[in-house]
């Protein structure tokens, strides 16, 4: 680990700062909104378009590097995301804000797959799967650090949307002054979704729930502080709380994902993060409850992004991974640009209590579908899984290929030191 940070420092620090970038831009709109008066639907149309352009970067970017490389396509994207910052401020319509929303879910989608890229290039086949680890930490960390700073400055002004744009011009510095280009790569074209449900049915709409569950998560948790009357400060705590949960529990998650039926796991997932949501609903007013409900349903919710691929991969040979991990974040997509529509629409009808109401919904939904899927047909023994690889659900094709390169090599070496 340590020689993946003497290595690959200087990119993992511009892309936390990044990060911090992102993740206040999420919390700070539905914060603003709120002071502007935005309805709670035309707020959930915001935080959905996100996703639209973050589907259609991951599609796009791979041929924009082709063409102009890694370098140009960073500084150039990166570049938009900071002025698009700085304009939310100033100019305060829906329209105006879901079109800024658009352009930065597709840059960072776009920014994520060139610097995943450079990861890979920096990494050894022996570090590789750690530099991977460490930039999912890394993802994780700057967005709970991005909640700290939403409590500097004052919500009505521009301080707040200044300092994001800041950090996002200054993750530049790190990155293009120490990585030289990378060679033009290729990505796998996805495998047909009539082919991948056949081969993965769960998979398939445990990608689509948790797509939307996550989305909802992401997007309209400040939308449901302010409903609730939260002050900035609990706020910050609250959406933090969710990715603490997800850094905490990910790796024991992982550890017992290797060791039993990966859909009796999915299925104890989704019933404890829908009795988190559960306990949201029903204890909404209770600040500390609040906390211990967001904690459950982020420590749930985010490795099962990672679980429902690595299931996914036991029904599949090594080298059709590639491809079925990218229809199944294509579908994960989908979810995700409906996920926030669908909780506005509840909000504004049922009011706050909508939110944790779709969160619970889902998950028990898909424990449901988990449980059926398990009278269908017989799992493969864990020894002879692939084994788990943690993941963000904001990570793009390119870093799921390599993070699954890295556990293949890996897990062939080890099969070859037992035999030998």
């Amino acid at each position: 680990m340590l020689q993946v940070l003497g290595s690959a420092w200087a990119l993992l620090l511009g892309l936390m700062l990044l990060m911090v970038g992102n993740g206040m831009q999420g919390t700070l709109l539905g914060l603003r909104g709120a002071y502007e008066g935005f309805s709670t639907f035309n707020m959930s149309l915001v935080m959905s378009a996100y996703f639209v352009g973050f589907l259609g970067g991951s599609r796009l970017a791979p041929e924009m590097i082709r063409r102009v490389g890694h370098v140009r396509v960073f500084a150039a994207l990166a570049s938009l995301i900071s002025g698009v910052l700085i304009l939310y401020p100033a100019i305060t319509t829906p329209w105006a804000w879901m079109l800024g929303r658009v352009a930065i879910g597709f840059c960072f989608s776009a920014v994520y797959v060139t610097a995943e890229s450079w990861l890979n290039n920096t990494a050894s086949n022996e570090t590789r799967g750690q530099a991977m680890s460490l930039y999912m930490i890394v993802q994780t960390v700057g967005i709970i650090i991005a909640q700290l700073l939403v409590n500097v400055g004052d919500i009505s002004g521009y301080l707040l949307f200044v300092i994001p744009s800041i950090l996002v011009s200054v993750s530049f510095t790190p990155i293009l002054l120490s990585i030289s280009p990378t060679p033009a790569f290729e990505t796998t074209k996805p495998m047909t979704l009539r082919k991948l449900y056949g081969i993965s049915p769960l998979g398939c709409v445990g990608m689509l729930l948790s797509g939307g569950l996550f989305a909802a998560q992401f997007g309209m948790a400040s939308v449901f502080g302010t409903m609730m009357g939260l002050t900035t400060a609990e706020i910050s705590i609250f959406i933090s709380s969710f990715f603490v949960g997800a850094l905490v529990l990910q790796y024991p998650i992982g550890w017992l994902s290797d060791r039993m039926d990966r859909r009796v796991l999915i299925l104890a997932l989704c019933v404890g993060g829908g009795t988190g949501g559960l306990v949201g609903l029903l204890f909404a007013s209770n600040f500390t409850i609040l906390l211990v409900a967001a904690v459950t349903i982020g420590g749930m919710l985010n490795p099962l992004y990672a679980l429902l691929l690595a299931y996914t991969n036991d029904y599949l040979e090594f080298d059709d991974m590639a491809a079925a991990s990218s229809g199944m974040i294509f579908i994960n997509g989908f979810g995700a640009i409906a996920g926030p529509v669908v909780t506005g629409w509840v909000m504004n009808t049922a009011g706050p209590a909508g939110f944790f109401l779709i969160i619970l919904v889902l998950f028990y939904a898909l424990a449901a579908y988990a449980g059926y899927r398990m009278t269908q047909r017989s799992s493969p023994p864990a020894q002879d899984t692939m084994t788990y690889t943690p993941f963000s659900p904001t990570a793009t094709a390119v870093g799921v290929e390599v993070s699954f390169e890295a556990a293949h090599e890996a897990q062939e070496q080890a099969d070859s030191d037992i035999r030998n």
